[in-house]
């Protein structure tokens, strides 16, 4: 088999929610939320159209969807899965603790008093699980654990929630939960077993106020946050809890998806339903810095590569995940640098000429494994030249960076 090849693992069940295992950084592992069991196409039909439905959330209670962790042996080009019940409702999103491999969240869906709420809660896996030193992985689907309660994020006056983000690089102790129009910061404590809501924000004024998606900024010491609703982009302060910038049409539809350049602060990326992908400058919102026109339908995920940033995943619902070599805007736009100590006068002058012009941006690759929209790609937290695509109908795609491509990005 190629060394490039893509890995395929077939979910039994329709999945939206994907993460990588972000506090595990020796082994390769992505953990993947379910949804509901595979339906003859009619039944497939409706709930695609309408993917909350009274009569799945039934079904849903009857069979627990799962947690699904998936470790990819890179030496043998192999998958090894565990599955662990999560028995709460249908999961919407799903992230891990920064700092605990074991501690996660989900955001889920169930009904309170007729209607549809998706709530959110914090989790600790089985302590075999989070070291993946269980002898049979495999057996784990036959007789699954139950993941264990750590707390809720109650949010029952707030409604909705669309995301929890853990604090960038944090100890693990501070989240924040989108929750219709709100913005609320919480603390966990007692070993994430409580959590008190420390301060909060309401997006106000016209329009479609309810968030659809945000990522709390690696820079300036976490004290920032992007978010999305409708079609604008606002940046928040959480120490005031006050919005410091707002890109008003940041999209001509829906905004779906917010990433920041781990290596330059001010630097955004989103996606939306207009198809299209942008980069944002945030000290100068009236135009994004570039704009990528490559997905023929909603673009819904899209991912920063954290160690080479001009690498970046979009994941779309036309079935294609592409990813793009943006090095004009990355923090090494004339390529590799190099110390003037090891070049010689001749290469010196050389490397002179070659630099002055930025690399060309490029479509590197569009992978079309998938033959249902891609909700998600992300990178792995311990290899930064492999990441996971997930599709609805439950498939999920492992793939590597072309070697050419990384051999010119490290030499």
């Amino acid at each position: 088999m190629e060394d490039d090849a893509p890995v395929i693992y077939g979910l039994e069940f329709q999945a939206r929610a994907l993460t990588a295992q972000t506090a595990e950084t020796d082994a390769i592992r992505f953990l993947v939320g379910t949804q509901s069991l595979k339906f003859d196409n009619q039944q497939a039909e409706r709930q695609r159209c309408s993917h909350v439905c009274m009569h799945l959330l039934s079904l849903t209670r009857q069979t627990p969807t799962q947690i699904h962790i998936i470790d990819f042996d890179d030496e043998n080009n192999m998958i090894n899965k565990s599955v662990l019940l999560h028995d709460a409702g249908e999961i919407w999103h799903i992230s891990g603790s920064p700092a605990e491999k074991a501690v996660l969240t989900t955001c889920y869906s169930k009904t309170s008093e007729s209607r549809v709420l998706t709530c959110a809660a914090v989790w600790r896996m089985p302590p075999e699980w989070e070291s993946g030193s269980h002898e049979s992985p495999d057996d784990s689907s036959n007789n699954p654990q139950t993941l264990e309660l750590l707390c809720h994020l109650d949010n029952t006056t707030h409604g909705s929630v669309a995301c929890v983000l853990w604090e960038p690089m944090g100890d693990g102790k501070r989240v924040i939960s989108l929750a219709e129009n709100h913005v609320l910061l919480w603390d966990l404590q007692e070993s994430s077993t409580k959590a008190t809501i420390s301060s909060s924000a309401t997006l106000e004024g016209k329009g479609q106020l309810k968030f659809t998606a945000g990522k709390w900024s690696p820079h300036h010491n976490s004290t920032q946050l992007a978010t999305a609703n409708d079609t604008a982009i606002r940046g928040w302060d959480l120490r005031s809890m006050s919005q410091i910038y707002c890109i008003e049409s940041a999209h001509g539809q829906l905004v779906r998806d917010l990433d920041f350049n781990p290596n330059k602060q001010y630097y955004l990326a989103s996606c939306g339903d207009d198809c299209k992908v942008k980069f944002w400058d945030v000290r100068h919102i009236n135009e994004p810095v570039k704009c990528l026109e490559e997905h023929s339908h909603w673009v819904w995920s899209v991912r920063y590569n954290h160690s080479h940033d001009q690498l970046l995943l979009t994941g779309s619902s036309d079935s294609r995940v592409i990813l793009s070599n943006m090095v004009s805007i990355s923090s090494e736009p004339f390529g590799h640098l190099v110390d003037d100590d090891e070049l010689s006068d001749n290469e010196e002058s050389q490397q002179e000429d070659k630099g002055k012009e930025p690399l060309q941006d490029s479509i590197i690759a569009t992978y079309e494994e998938h033959e249902d929209s891609v909700y998600a790609v992300e990178w792995s937290a311990a290899d930064p030249w492999l990441f996971a695509s997930l599709s609805y109908d439950g498939r999920l795609v492992i793939n590597r960076v072309p070697r050419a491509l990384k051999y010119r990005i490290l030499l």
